[in-house]
């Protein structure tokens, strides 16, 4: 249910800043969005193999 919380509430402030012109505080591109990924899936493998 989170997720899909999270999801629902990217969307709406994604449509929100692209109705006000705002740039997004998030990577504009696929690639920069797949390395905060990226970054996330290491900080979860680092913690998971480390206990």
């Amino acid at each position: 249910m989170n997720l899909i919380l999270a999801l629902g509430g990217g969307i709406l402030v994604g449509v929100i800043f692209s109705a006000v012109h705002i740039p997004l505080p998030a990577p504009p591109t696929l690639a920069g969005i797949l390395a905060t990924v990226g970054v996330f899936l290491g900080y979860q493998v680092y913690h998971l193999f480390s206990c």
